[in-house]
């Protein structure tokens, strides 16, 4: 069956790659059909917002008209509030740093928004996303790798880590061969209202956020105290020599665990609005000054309501080896390589978007998923995502516990 005998629905968002996406399934031969999806027109706590969403939508319009193909709109507010928006409030609440946009692709944009693309007889659906996929053959049978985008500034790989085989299957990724510029200039030469548009920032969808007023909505902000934590603690000094493909189960879940902090530990210096509207890492929103170095979060108690912070960006504080994932939160792109209890495997890691690949070893035993890093970690963050990638291919990820 040829190209052009298949309809590929392109989620237009308004932006200039998911336009160029457009472009090149045309090329290819596809019949193209643009559908742009509503999924947020809540302006708490959004930051420059009239309303950006009906913006994007006129854009995603003029591009639809300029490359003469059907453009449908869909509202998944609902869908997105209940399955993205509501999740974030639950895991900041438990003192947890969720990732929306992870969790928009995996239960939106290839769940609810594909089912919708198939209402309008879609083959396949595609997005503007900078990653790659291949389809091999197994003895298992047919396989779909997600590999990392040919830019390695604008890879977005880590974004689509929860997506399953079935989900992988339907979906195509035009752009993920090119560069960013290249994608401008395509934009550029076709004259699309596009071309120069800036990058979308902030939580997939809504935008710039100031965070704890965006979360006020759910999250009540209560008083609480600030406690420094000094670096010569001995909460500091575990021994990481011992974590290894051959380390225990108890000895992985002793160095995995976040550090311990107690008030007893350090003074306290200030006040704050909510630990929940904390996380670790975090260097902006504590106000609180007066220190040789700026202050930066290690820990949080929602519990109790308690923020503990270290001076200066090397805190040990900041800083951690191994981390959990729990069994229950393991994915794997590829099931056929996942690990079994006992066994590890030499991968590449990274727990946050843009950060540059990092050396691991991957542990699987009954009481979870453990991955021991060669250097320590900075801002490992319960509640986020870690996914793994062997060479240029994501094979699999999970919640940071």
């Amino acid at each position: 069956m040829t190209n052009q005998k298949k309809r590929v629905v392109v989620g237009l968002s308004g932006g200039v790659d998911s336009s160029v996406a457009a472009r090149v399934l045309q090329e290819q031969g596809y019949e193209v059909i643009g559908l742009f999806m509503k999924n947020w027109h809540d302006t708490t706590g959004v930051l420059e917002s009239d309303c950006p969403w009906l913006d994007d939508k006129f854009d995603a319009e003029a591009v639809a008209r300029k490359l003469n193909i059907p453009f449908h709109f869909v509202d998944l507010s609902t869908e997105y509030r209940a399955r993205v928006v509501d999740y974030m409030f639950s895991e900041y609440e438990k003192g947890r740093t969720p990732n929306p946009d992870v969790l928009c692709n995996r239960e939106i944009k290839f769940d609810v928004f594909m089912d919708k693309a198939f209402e309008l007889g879609a083959d396949y659906v595609a997005t503007g996303h900078y990653c790659r996929k291949e389809t091999i053959k197994t003895e298992s049978g047919e396989v779909h790798r997600l590999l990392a985008g040919s830019d390695g500034n604008k890879d977005q790989s880590y974004f689509l880590c929860q997506l399953s085989q079935k989900q992988l299957s339907k979906a195509l990724f035009p752009i993920g061969e090119m560069v960013k510029p290249e994608v401008r200039k395509v934009a550029g030469e076709l004259k699309l209202v596009t071309a120069h548009k800036k990058d979308s920032q902030g939580i997939c969808f809504v935008g710039k956020v100031d965070l704890p007023v965006f979360l006020q909505q759910k999250l009540e902000a209560k008083k609480g105290r600030v406690f420094l934590i000094p670096p010569e603690s001995d909460l500091f000094q575990r021994d990481w020599s011992n974590a290894g493909p051959d380390a225990n189960s108890d000895l992985l879940e002793e160095l995995s665990a976040s550090f311990p902090f107690h008030p007893k530990h350090g003074k306290r210096i200030g006040e704050h609005n909510g630990a929940h509207f904390y996380t670790i890492g975090q260097r902006k929103g504590l106000d609180i000054g007066g220190f040789a170095e700026p202050l930066f979060v290690i820990g949080i108690d929602v519990e109790f309501n308690q923020v503990f912070v270290g001076m200066g960006k090397e805190h040990p504080g900041l800083y951690r080896n191994v981390l959990k994932i729990n069994t229950e939160e393991v994915h794997w792109i590829r099931p056929d390589l996942a690990l079994k209890d006992g066994e590890s495997r030499r991968l590449k890691v990274r727990i946050r978007y843009r950060q540059p690949l990092q050396e691991g070893v991957l542990i699987k035993r009954e009481n979870g998923m453990f991955i021991v890093f060669d250097e320590p970690q900075r801002g490992i963050t319960a509640g986020q995502f870690a996914a793994w990638y062997e060479n240029d291919e994501l094979t699999g990820s999970g919640v940071i516990s």
